[in-house]
């Protein structure tokens, strides 16, 4: 922090204070800036101007409020910014990408959209920026002179930008003078959600992405298909369709609003295991024992047509869902549970073999199961993820160095410590059970993570249990997601979920924004969430 640049503080110190504000805005009569009726706040709230004084002097401003805090901001002496009667929101000359993001803010500041032209006094701009001009998702946004102007590299920069004004006019009314550079820590940043074990509503999945694009999240994770249930219709197989599913209409709805949040959604058809709903529709490709007893959810990797189903598959859903990255799964292979996987399951030693050679194992037969179906949505322009517990240790086939490993326990039989995977060259993403897992019943030993241990005691590098790993892995860390697993669906109501993750998804998103400890108390970030709208 270099003095030179004048008053820069950091958004967590100072939001507490920023309620200062509402009593030294000033607005000149004619300035345009005059607030109206539902404009100044979403609630709705009527905002009286103050007469003006032209003798009046300013305090320094304070960063705005917003969740997550604004990473620097520079003070300034000055009025700020709120809207008023003839207040539009505008997009600069050669930026007419930013189109959808202008139309919504206005919509959501009860103002006009004023298309593409020269800010007024009164005016928000939204300008694209050079894209050396800062790294991906920053922004900075400008309060002076009675306009707002929102730049950034890119599109989703700038849509941050709109959120920080957006929740600064919720909480105090008034986005303060001065200028905020604003950029994330991680660059991916998310909620993961069980839709297999617990059936979710559309338009409740697309209340958790309003919710997620406040808060400057950027990943939606969908776990569509387990043992109990498959829940996106589907064309090239009907059959293993759950009776309460998505439409593949509802489905292109909520990725669409997601693409207007900057929000990409990861689906994730996990296998080998996990596949009971699959399973019932095609018995013949599960996995039984020299006993002929089942392995729960496991499909026959040994058989040809259990590759040729699950292919189909992922080439459908790969074109329903059209973002970056696809969740393979890998996790809880019940073959590999066993004390002797060889002897309980001949068929896939044998297999093993005749693919990889005489010494290969079981191991090395799930290994070459997700590296083939990463085969598949790679070259349709994914990048492919794995739990960690589906990569195992000293087997003759090495599992993609591409893949991105979700880390999410060190629980699991034969479980790596993350460690392994990182000195590997892996990167990972944060998915500590430990403090990220909300787990519907609370069944083996989970307890619902609260927001104050999330925002109090865990870091991206807090990969398993509570230690961190070393600071120089750091940059092999992409982020991290909160995860909502159904195992008993029916312990909370949907609404109940949604309320008991608000407050831990805010922490996450904090967590992830900013690599610093947060200034403020876990009651004073309460208090902010509160104030900013960040809590939905």
């Amino acid at each position: 922090m270099s003095p030179t640049r004048g008053a820069l503080v950091t958004g967590a110190a100072v939001t507490a204070a920023a309620a200062v504000a509402l009593t030294v805005a000033v607005w000149p009569e004619g300035s345009g800036s005059h607030p109206s009726r539902d404009a100044a706040s979403p609630s709705g709230t009527s905002v009286e101007a103050v007469a003006p004084s032209p003798s009046r002097s300013y305090p320094m401003s304070t960063a705005p409020s917003a969740v997550p805090a604004v990473r620097e901001h520079r003070a300034a002496r000055g009025p700020g910014w709120r809207p008023g009667q003839d207040s539009a929101v505008v997009v600069a000359r050669g930026s007419q990408v930013l189109t959808d993001e202008a139309k919504l803010l206005a919509k959501e500041l009860n103002i006009r959209y004023g298309g593409t032209g020269a800010a007024r006094a009164g005016d928000v701009e939204l300008a694209l920026g050079a894209k050396d001009a800062g790294p991906t998702e920053s922004y900075t946004l400008t309060v002076r002179d009675r306009k707002v102007r929102i730049t950034g590299p890119d599109e989703s920069g700038v849509f941050y930008g709109t959120r920080t004004l957006k929740q600064s006019l919720k909480a105090d009314r008034t986005v303060p003078e001065g200028v905020v550079n604003d950029r994330p820590d991680r660059p991916q940043r998310g909620l993961n959600l069980d839709i297999a074990r617990k059936h979710y509503s559309a338009g409740w999945i697309e209340d958790r992405i309003r919710e997620m694009g406040d808060l400057k999240l950027n990943q939606l994770g969908l776990h569509f298909s387990d043992d109990q249930g498959f829940r996106i219709e589907s064309t090239s197989h009907p059959e293993v369709v759950s009776e309460q599913a998505l439409t593949q209409d509802e489905v292109r709805r909520i990725v669409g609003l997601a693409n207007s949040r900057h929000i990409e959604v990861v689906p994730e058809i996990d296998s080998p295991g996990h596949l009971g709903a699959v399973l019932r529709a095609h018995p013949d490709l599960q996995l039984r024992n020299t006993a002929g007893v089942v392995s729960k959810g496991s499909i026959d990797i040994s058989k040809p047509a259990a590759a040729k189903l699950i292919d189909e598959l992922l080439d459908e859903y790969t074109e329903l869902f059209p973002g970056r990255f696809w969740h393979l799964g890998a996790d809880e292979y019940q073959a590999l549970t066993v004390r002797n996987p060889a002897a309980s399951y001949p068929q896939l030693q044998r297999a093993a073999e005749e693919r990889h050679g005489a010494d290969a194992t079981i191991e090395d037969l799930a290994t070459g199961w997700l590296n083939d179906r990463a085969a598949v949505v790679v070259p349709k322009g994914r990048t492919a993820k794995a739990w960690n517990d589906g990569l195992f240790r000293n087997t003759k086939v090495k599992a993609d160095e591409n893949i991105e490993i979700e880390y999410w326990t060190g629980k699991e039989i034969g479980a790596r410590p993350p460690q392994e995977y990182l000195a590997a060259g892996y990167t990972m993403l944060n998915l500590n059970d430990e403090f990220l897992y909300y787990v519907l019943g609370e069944p083996n030993d989970f307890v619902y993570p609260t927001g104050e241990r999330i925002y109090e005691q865990w870091t991206p590098l807090v990969l398993r249990g509570t230690a961190p790993v070393a600071e120089r892995y750091g940059k092999q860390i992409l982020g991290g997601r909160f995860a909502v697993w159904g195992d008993l669906p029916d312990a909370q109501t949907t609404q109940q979920v949604a309320d008991g993750i608000r407050m831990p998804l805010a922490a996450t998103s904090q967590k992830l924004w900013d690599p610093r400890k947060p200034a403020l108390s876990w009651a004073e970030f309460r208090k902010l969430a509160a104030r900013t709208g960040g809590m939905g």
